[in-house]
């Protein structure tokens, strides 16, 4: 169970620092590297990089700093907190993906890279949440 949270903290640290690292490019106007001809450039101008004007990196910086404060406890209820998370991080990633290769015509390999760090986390948090001992129910009496 320690093992989990530990390996769930480490994705969340790596996604939380792609986050990052795209906010700062959004904020200041430069290009994201990127190792596929400018994909990445793209993807971060395109229309699709903000969602209401929230810039899509700084939901996703939100999400991951989410994910780590759910980590820091290790209850139900923080465990579900983390699952469900992780669940609307991997849907969004999904719809963001898709928006990439259907609408964009484009792939940032950043966006990639989050994507399967919250697909892990997915993975782990739900893993964390079904093998967790169910919690003690009172005697009647």
């Amino acid at each position: 169970m320690k093992a989990l949270r530990i390996a769930s903290a480490a994705v969340a640290v790596v996604g939380l620092g792609i986050a990052v690292y795209l906010t700062i490019v959004h904020y200041t106007g430069s290009s994201p590297v990127c190792a596929i001809s400018h994909g990445c450039e793209t993807v971060q101008s395109s229309r699709y990089s903000e969602l209401a004007g929230v810039p899509v990196a700084v939901l996703g910086l939100l999400g991951y700093v989410g994910i780590l404060i759910t980590l820091l406890c290790d209850t139900e209820t923080a465990r579900t907190a983390t699952a469900l998370l992780a669940l609307v991080g991997v849907a969004f990633s999904a719809w963001l993906t898709y928006t990439e290769i259907a609408l964009i015509d484009a792939i940032c390999i950043w966006c990639v890279a989050s994507a399967i760090c919250m697909t892990v986390l997915t993975v782990l948090s739900v893993v964390r949440m079904m093998a967790a001992p169910p919690p003690a129910v009172p005697a009647a009496g």
